[in-house]
């Protein structure tokens, strides 16, 4: 782990499989008790995703590590208090910066989504288009449609445990 990283799901995955370990549990075993999929802790480990906040602080109980060692992905020496406090401020930045990204790409979504609808709907009936202008207009706002959609999506597939 590096000196003052921020968070880095990686590294985390490695900590938490590494931790799971120590404590002889398989990941079906841990997942059971966190009530989840095997699948989620998988992912986990290889970095594809995050614990969800929800269940952090019972994933750190379990594994005997506090939620700042979770997000470091490593332990922390706790004699050197300006370096844990340093890592907690990191760690609840990158959080914050991720919540706040996942926000926009949701707002975003929405966003093209009614601009799409609108499109379709309302841009052929105001404008005065012949029929090649009509359809161009309606299949553009069906494409923006879509790109609101994929964006949902992906923020939804993200937000999942599992």
């Amino acid at each position: 782990m590096k000196e003052g990283a921020l968070m880095n799901q990686i590294e985390t995955g490695k900590f938490i499989a590494e931790c799971r370990k120590e404590k002889k549990l398989t990941q079906a075993q841990l997942a059971e008790k966190l009530n989840i999929t095997d699948r989620a802790i998988s992912k986990w480990e290889t970095g594809r995703s995050m614990p969800d906040s929800s269940i952090m602080l019972e994933l750190c109980s379990l594994l005997n590590i506090s939620v700042n060692e979770l997000l470091t992905g490593g332990k922390i020496d706790m004699s050197d208090m300006d370096k844990y406090k340093e890592n907690a401020e990191n760690n609840l930045i990158s959080l914050l910066h991720n919540r706040k990204k996942l926000f926009i790409i949701r707002l975003m979504g929405w966003g093209l989504i009614v601009c799409g609808i609108i499109i379709f709907l309302t841009f052929p009936a105001i404008l005065n288009l012949n029929v090649m202008q009509e359809i161009v207009m309606r299949v553009m706002g069906i494409l923006i449609f879509v790109c609101g959609n994929i964006a949902i999506y992906f923020y939804a597939k993200y937000q999942k445990v599992d």
